[in-house]
């Protein structure tokens, strides 16, 4: 029986100081008035390139969440990880777009550069892209409008929409779709998996379409292309029953990576302002019930779908296994994944990798000014997920106890 009380395990691969360090962060974190001043101005330090701002940021917040300032950098914290039998997925964490088509076609080889390193690393079988880092968010949105307004499958929309656009958006829009393509054999070719990240509502049915058709070409064998389903979403769940159909009837591996989501409060907030029916689930308990059912599905489906099970939560980690030793199959099963964000529920990674399940850290990396966006998110995750920041604080504080009584008796 798996336990998330372990801390011996959690934090094996932490020192005593980097514990302190965690400690004193996560104590911050939990100081809603302390979290929204940092929030206000950490953006503002970097803009106005205050002496000391990049150092405090790299030695805390850094630190905790994010791999490392060059992929030179990962290599450290992977090694580290491998370990402890935890792999890694790798994230090129700058969101794009500033610089227009030159500025996709950068983002486009630094992905692939991501695929060729992560290659020829032993620990990092998996990474991440964002459709809005080589894409015009404003042509996904008009795409994302005309598919709604039409009627029929998903893919059927997709190209009703794409055959009424103007030539010089159909022309932008081909040269999205080739950046993904050669993303997408450059995986295929050196066996790295792609995992495409979510977005918001109203640009995430052309991504879906999208990493559709990328998974019907490069998914016929094994999945090397994945989707991320955000289950706070009421339709998610049937969304991911329709892509099973469609991998069935197509004859490809389903990739499907489990969240539950990260826009929820911009997307009530957009649904409010503009007058339509809310996107996200009425409760937590239906959010967490519609995930659960997720992994059930998916693990009863396990011939032609390729699970990442990516959650902080810890039932809905214990479940999985759960199902899977009812079926009588491994926690390796080779289309079972487990995945936790670097810095956070080292609880549930450590104790699911110490059963023997495939588990990772999903690692961003990049320059600090790239990469303060996702800091910023990951300080608010914390404070907005009730009793996200207590609990990582209370097992800290259970561990460093732990370690004081041992340091007593010897």
């Amino acid at each position: 029986m798996i336990s998330f009380d372990n801390t011996e395990y959690a934090f094996a691969y932490k020192t005593t100081k980097e514990l302190k360090r965690a400690n004193f962060l996560f104590s911050s974190m939990g100081n809603p008035l302390l979290l929204n001043t940092g929030l206000k101005l950490m953006p503002l330090a970097m803009k106005l390139h205050i002496p000391f701002t990049r150092s405090i940021i790299r030695q805390t917040i850094f630190k905790q969440f994010v791999g490392g300032e060059t992929l030179e950098q990962t290599a450290v914290v992977a090694d580290k990880l491998g370990r402890y039998n935890v792999q890694v997925i790798l994230d090129y964490g700058v969101e794009g777009g500033d610089d227009g088509e030159a500025g996709y076609d950068h983002a486009t080889e630094e992905f692939i550069k991501v695929i060729g390193y992560a290659a020829t690393q032993n620990n990092i079988p998996l990474m991440s892209i964002k459709v809005t880092g080589i894409v015009r968010f404003g042509l996904l949105e008009k795409i994302d409008s005309g598919m709604n307004s039409n009627e029929g499958t998903l893919m059927k929309r997709y190209y009703k929409v794409i055959g009424l656009l103007g030539n010089d958006e159909k022309a932008e829009w081909e040269r999205a779709v080739a950046r993904l393509v050669k993303i997408c054999e450059t995986a295929n070719r050196k066996k790295i998996g792609v995992l495409v990240d979510a977005e918001e509502t109203w640009i995430q049915d052309p991504v879906d379409a999208l990493t559709i058709l990328m998974m019907d070409t490069y998914n016929k064998e094994k999945a090397v292309v994945y989707n991320t389903i955000q289950l706070y979403r009421h339709d998610r769940l049937a969304f991911l029953k329709a892509s099973h159909e469609a991998a069935t009837e197509r004859g490809f591996v389903l990739g499907a990576k489990l969240v539950r989501g990260a826009y929820m409060e911009k997307e009530r907030k957009r649904a409010a302002e503009m007058g339509y029916p809310s996107p996200i689930q009425p409760s937590k308990e239906a959010c967490d019930k519609d995930y659960n059912d997720a992994v059930e599905f998916s693990i009863e489906h396990l011939d032609n779908i390729a699970l990442i099970v990516a959650s902080h939560n810890e039932y809905s980690n214990l479940y999985a296994t759960q199902l899977l030793d009812k079926k009588g199959l491994p926690h390796n099963h080779p289309h079972v994944h487990f995945s936790q964000l670097y810095g956070m529920s080292d609880n549930i990674t450590f104790n699911l990798a110490k059963s023997g399940c495939s588990v990772s850290k999903y690692l961003p990396f990049g320059p600090i000014k790239d990469v303060v966006p996702y800091l910023m998110r990951r300080a608010q995750e914390n404070s907005s997920v009730a009793g996200q920041t207590g609990r990582e604080l209370g097992l800290i504080k259970k561990e460093l106890e732990r370690r004081g009584q041992l340091r007593i008796k010897n």
